[in-house]
């Protein structure tokens, strides 16, 4: 297993924003990914222990990872932007690892908030990066803008949900993956927070993302 080399670093953003983010890179990555952290105004942070964890094993299958603090969140400059100014958060995120990791191929992630914002900016650009996004509430006013399937451009997309999540059924996120494409993997016994899980949430993710 190769050992990831952590290093921190400050993302540009638009308006003069500046984004506390952190890469953690094996040493022969194939592939970068972007993970968005849930929601700021529930104590979301890129350092959340899910995050960290899915990271470590995303790592270890070969993946470099660009966690980011939205706006707002830790050493990130700004305020909470009622999830509108976040998405540009996003843009800065996937841009910065273009530039840092230029012949590496991209994949999009994110858990909850940072799922459904994520997802926000591939339908405000029509992108069709790869996607995996863990538990996005997709029927809860906890999520200011989850796009609707019709808005997206097709992609490969990858939604991972917990039997027992408190904020969204398995049918009706399973009636959003299908309108919109995609492929659901329902965890039984997990909730919004996959405790105990965490290593099978990655091992989902990077198996989407190798395709």
């Amino acid at each position: 297993m190769t050992r990831p080399t952590p290093d921190r670093v400050t993302i540009e953003g638009n308006g003069g924003i500046k984004l506390e983010a952190r890469w953690d890179r094996p040493a022969n990555p194939h592939r970068s990914i972007v993970f968005c952290h849930p929601h700021p105004q529930h104590g979301g942070t890129m350092a959340a222990p899910l995050m960290h964890k899915i990271t470590k094993g995303l790592v270890a299958r070969g993946l470099a990872v660009l966690r980011f603090n939205f706006r707002g969140v830790g050493l990130s400059s700004g305020a909470w932007n009622g999830g509108l100014g976040e998405i540009d958060d996003v843009a800065a995120a996937v841009h910065h690892a273009e530039v840092g990791l230029p012949e590496t191929p991209i994949g999009l992630a994110g858990w909850s908030f940072g799922a459904a914002t994520a997802l926000a900016w591939q339908a405000r650009e029509l992108d069709a990066t790869p996607f995996a996004g863990i538990a996005p509430p997709v029927r809860t006013e906890l999520v200011e803008r989850l796009p609707e399937p019709q808005e997206l451009a097709p992609a490969r997309r990858l939604f991972i949900l917990g039997d027992r999540d408190q904020f969204v059924t398995v049918e009706d996120m399973a009636a959003y993956v299908h309108a919109a494409g995609g492929t659901l993997a329902v965890l039984n016994g997990s909730d919004h927070f996959f405790y105990f899980r965490e290593d099978r949430v990655a091992t989902l993710i990077a198996d989407h993302f190798d395709g």
